[in-house]
């Protein structure tokens, strides 16, 4: 199955292991829950989507790569206690708790999350001495005298024997106590995850054009040659951070994350192209409704993969524009539900304004330390809460020296502006979605090319969700079959729940 598949199953696992029964207790004992075990090839993503499925559970996260421990780590250090047996004095060997168990116990203390994900990488890899307390582990849940507490899943992952000199064959007996899930490369469901990565669209419209190039092993004379899905998620955001401090991307750079010669020599000819047509088609003016008659007859006249590349381009920047809009939506509804408690507690408090707000921040900024301890709140909320905490702390100057009800008039006032800004930036967006169903429209009027814009605007999260909330009137003129609900009298109204606090 492709990594999207495997994550289904994963949180359907989960969501049976954490059901409970009459009394209180998991229906299936920690001992009976079998371990989920992900095999896959190198850099596929099954770590990404385990920090996915915590996120999205609400859950903990703690990831360890069992190559990287010993007996010892593992199982926890021996020691000497005294017991009395039968009127006898008896020297008894026990264990100290094991690192990973007592991660585990930090964790929950620090926290405050009491269920979570234990993931365990490449146990398949783990040395002679360790092997036989990982088949008692995945057995029974437990590391020397110490067991894995309640609430806590475990998921492992291996890669299969083809891929590392390391592998250790399996046997019956252990294969029969987990639950195995095997995954393979799938391009097309590695680009949704893409989309909500912000991967970079030289890479996305590259692979497009040549998705064998996607994800491929070889042997050669000289060892391994390689690339992965990994590897291309790594190089997008280098070639990003490159571009934003305007240093100059390379074939040496492309090396140095696509360890597949002729592949990499492909992609850093493809990304000069790239380049290219960013400069000569001039984005921002077709999407402003101005592109010249010279800009429409190259389009017109394109080859394919050239329109492929345009389409990238377009639609990348119409992206960012939902994106920033959608992340601005979020980040005042986060500060609309503090708001709203300030002024609650304002009528029913008599601390200052400025020492309630104050209070107000902590609490959010320990809900944001914990969830990044924790992994169970996903990156992109905890961009949300970092942004809601500015814009309080930028409030709070606000409160200085006034009583509760001046304060909040003045917080009102500043919140009241960022929604007009909100609306301003949506409305620049849907227009720039606007202009470049027109633009397709007149250069290839009802070719494949509509379809291709229709497509991934639908498949990207970041777009299709700013057309559900704020509309586009040519989206839905070139995509009537689609099952989405008229919203064109919320469209106006979206934005107007923030006005109520």
């Amino acid at each position: 199955m492709n990594i999207k598949e495997a994550k289904e199953q994963i949180k359907n696992a989960m969501t049976a292991y954490f059901t409970k029964d009459e009394t209180g207790g998991y229906a299936i004992p920690v001992e009976k829950q079998r371990p989920v075990f992900l095999m896959g090839p190198p850099g596929i993503g099954k770590t990404a989507i385990m920090e996915q499925v915590a996120s999205e559970m609400g859950v903990g996260l703690l990831s360890y790569s069992m190559t990287h421990h010993t007996r010892q780590s593992a199982l926890g250090l021996p020691f000497i206690v005294h017991k009395n047996y039968g009127g006898k004095e008896y020297d008894v060997s026990e264990y100290t708790m094991s690192e990973i168990i007592s991660a585990v116990y930090d964790l929950m203390e620090n926290t405050g999350v009491k269920e979570g994900i234990l993931f365990l990488d490449e146990i398949n890899c783990v040395s002679e001495t360790l092997a036989p307390i990982m088949l008692q582990f995945l057995q029974y849940k437990v590391f020397g005298r110490h067991r894995v507490p309640d609430g806590w899943i475990i998921v492992t992952a291996g890669n299969p024997p083809e891929y590392d000199n390391s592998v250790r064959e399996f046997d019956i007996v252990t294969w029969d106590r987990l639950k195995r899930i095997d995954i393979e490369p799938d391009f097309t469901a590695w680009k949704e995850y893409a989309y909500k990565a912000g991967v970079h669209a030289s890479v996305l419209t590259y692979l497009e054009i040549k998705k064998a190039d996607f994800y491929r092993i070889e042997s050669t004379v000289d060892g391994k040659s390689f690339v992965t899905a990994r590897g291309w998620e790594d190089l997008s955001q280098m070639i990003t951070l490159y571009e934003k401090n305007n240093i100059k991307v390379d074939i040496k750079l492309i090396r140095q994350y696509i360890q597949h010669d002729r592949t990499a020599r492909s992609f850093a000819a493809y990304y000069d192209l790239f380049n290219k047509y960013r400069s000569d088609y001039q984005i921002d003016e077709i999407l402003s409704g101005n592109a010249s008659d010279s800009i429409k007859d190259r389009a017109e006249n394109a080859k394919f993969d050239e329109r492929l590349s345009l389409l990238g381009l377009i639609l990348d920047s119409v992206t960012v524009s939902a994106k920033q809009v959608t992340d601005g939506e979020d980040m005042l509804r986060e500060t609309l539900v503090m708001l709203k408690e300030f002024k609650l507690r304002t009528h029913d408090s008599d601390i200052s304004a400025e020492k309630l707000m104050n209070e107000l921040i902590a609490v959010k900024k320990k809900e944001l330390e914990n969830g990044k301890q924790s992994s169970s709140i996903s990156v992109s909320r905890q961009k949300t809460l970092a942004r809601a905490i500015s814009q309080l702390e930028n409030m709070t100057a606000l409160t200085v020296g006034k009583d509760g009800k001046t304060a909040f008039a003045d917080i009102r006032s500043r919140y009241d502006s960022l929604v007009s800004e909100l609306k301003i930036s949506a409305k620049t967006a849907r227009d720039k979605m606007s202009n470049a169903f027109i633009f397709c429209n007149e250069v290839y009027t009802d070719g494949q090319e509509m379809l291709i814009l229709v497509t991934e605007l639908t498949a990207n999260s970041h777009t299709a969700r700013f057309i559900s909330e704020f509309g586009c009137k040519e989206y839905y003129e070139h995509n009537k079959a689609l099952l989405f609900i008229d919203r064109s009298k919320e469209i106006m109204q979206r934005l107007e729940e923030f006005g109520e606090i």
